[in-house]
């Protein structure tokens, strides 16, 4: 593997293109699931789906890239890039391998963490004819990142009070709450929404479609912007226990971190461990009766509680204002991008090279099971 191997891709059409002719290549069977909305050059928008060995295959490897939008350059180039591996090794006829290209691509295309209704769909999976989560917390911080502020001055005077905040709640706990997501304020930040997203329903169909007979699947949603720079972790979060993180600790021993959520609870890893509505549990609940385990991938950027803070910050008040044009659009646009998928070749092959030892030791698993 050579670094000029790594392409970097900064436009939503150049990642789709690269994915479909690496699908291609692979000699995978394609679906496509067409987002209601455009991009930001006003091209159609897809979830793509390459399904790569026989349909009725029991045992599975299922990879996400896109749930947070703009993380999904990181995520589209690994799944093309093992399409391009498998096409030119092989694989075990017994696992079939499921790549699903961009969950969120209307965020990528915008280059935003949210979706198209400001959702974090890491906080939308959730049983929403039952009483949402109450994060209390958030109700102090909500006046800080409304349109109101989204002017010099109100941004001088928010970063004023985030300050005040900071320091009387202790930095830690400030990230913790604020990142626990929120369901009362569309315009806010890390929210939840009010309905299952588009995405939720797109995820949810494509799982009953391509998986309804399996036995055995292992998953990975790829992420980036959480821990240190270039170090892709490793994670199995979920709500409660169960026997797929046993396999999983066992398959990766020292490499993973477990995570089980609940309120009150914090971890080194740079994530918020308050959080509900994470797609890796809506995963296990999806594959109940097969033996499954789900996994996270993320890779460390730049200095979150800084930069990455002050590129997401630039880009909610950026589009609370509806100005999607100009230097100071594309400036937020550039910076956002470079926090979540830095223009550095190493950064690139360092993640590249992680992914692919994971993905390989998940596939070689899954063959070895009887």
């Amino acid at each position: 593997m050579t670094i000029a191997a790594v392409p970097r891709l900064d436009t939503y059409a150049d990642l789709r293109t690269h994915f479909l002719e690496a699908a291609a290549q692979a000699g995978a069977q394609l679906f496509e699931y067409a987002h209601p909305l455009r991009g930001l050059q006003d091209e159609p928008l897809f979830t793509d789906v390459a399904r790569l060995g026989r349909a009725d295959a029991k045992k599975w490897l299922l990879v996400v890239s896109g749930t947070h939008g703009v993380e999904g350059y990181y995520g589209s180039v690994c799944q093309a890039l093992y399409l391009r591996q498998l096409a030119q090794r092989g694989m075990d006829e017994a696992v079939g391998v499921l790549m699903v290209h961009l969950i969120n691509p209307w965020g990528t295309a915008w280059k935003r963490r949210v979706n198209e209704d400001n959702i974090d769909l890491n906080r939308n999976y959730l049983d929403f004819s039952q009483p949402v989560p109450v994060n209390q917390a958030y109700e102090e911080i909500h006046p800080l990142f409304t349109v109101e502020r989204a002017s010099p001055q109100g941004r001088q005077k928010t970063q004023r009070e985030w300050l005040q905040i900071q320091q009387r709640l202790g930095r830690v706990a400030l990230k913790s709450k604020l990142e626990a997501g929120q369901y009362a304020h569309p315009d806010g930040l890390f929210y939840g929404g009010s309905r299952a997203a588009w995405s939720n329903r797109t995820l949810r169909e494509i799982v009953g479609r391509f998986l309804p007979h399996a036995s055995d699947a292992i998953s990975l949603d790829l992420h980036t912007g959480a821990g240190p720079y270039g170090h892709p972790m490793l994670m199995a979060i979920a709500e409660h226990d169960y026997p797929g993180m046993q396999d999983l600790q066992r398959l990766y021993g020292p490499w993973l971190y477990s995570i089980l959520t609940r309120p009150g609870q914090v971890t080194d890893t740079d994530i918020s461990a308050e959080v509900t509505g994470y797609t890796s549990q809506a995963m296990v609940d999806m594959m109940a009766g097969v033996r499954f385990a789900q996994l996270v991938v993320e890779c460390g950027t730049y200095d979150g509680a800084t930069r990455g803070h002050q590129s997401m910050l630039d880009d909610h008040f950026l589009h609370l204002q509806q100005h999607f044009d100009g230097p100071d659009f594309h400036r937020i646009k550039a910076e956002i991008l470079e926090f979540f998928y830095p223009d550095d070749s190493d950064w690139r092959e360092l993640t590249w090279v992680r992914t692919r030892q994971i993905l390989d030791r998940a596939l070689a698993a899954l063959a070895a099971r009887a």
